[in-house]
């Protein structure tokens, strides 16, 4: 796999095209959601992507801080439909967690994820900090992820 991360302006005009064709396939006829996924937060973005001679295989964006939250935050998360239940989402997040800590020197993390993924993001050290409310139609939840600090890093 070929993962890359690249902000708005680095991004060719055909890849911009793939991201958004994928995602008006994902979020707005698969999920059945009238919304407006332009929403000019993308231009200054990281866009997290996997691509291969199909098209966009597994996508995110990361949002600096201020943007949708006080932290950085994660959105428009998704896999093609081809390529779901391999893991791929799974890795994708992991890198995104590392590039937000690694590069970003990020320590928190907010999201706002579909319900019925709730047990996914858990899985990473996200945690529920909101009650459920409904998104464009779906039922999402707040989450937020922090990094633990690591006693290695403690200097007596």
């Amino acid at each position: 796999m070929n993962w890359e991360v690249k902000k708005f302006k680095e991004l060719k005009g055909e890849e911009i095209y793939k991201i958004l064709k994928i995602r008006n396939e994902v979020f707005i006829v698969e999920q059945h959601c009238a919304y407006q996924d332009c929403d000019d937060k993308d231009s200054g973005a990281y866009h997290l992507f996997w691509q291969d001679n199909n098209g966009i295989v597994a996508y995110l964006r990361i949002l600096q801080t201020g943007v949708s939250y006080n932290e950085i935050s994660v959105g428009r998360v998704l896999v093609n439909k081809i390529h779901r239940r391999k893991g791929i989402a799974r890795e994708m997040m992991l890198l995104a967690i590392k590039f937000i800590e690694e590069k970003l020197n990020e320590r928190e993390i907010r999201i706002s994820a579909q319900a019925h993924l709730v047990d996914f993001y858990r899985s990473f050290g996200f945690e529920e900090v909101s009650n459920m409310y409904l998104e464009d139609g779906i039922p999402h939840i707040e989450m937020l992820y922090k990094k633990l600090y690591d006693k290695r890093q403690q200097k007596l």
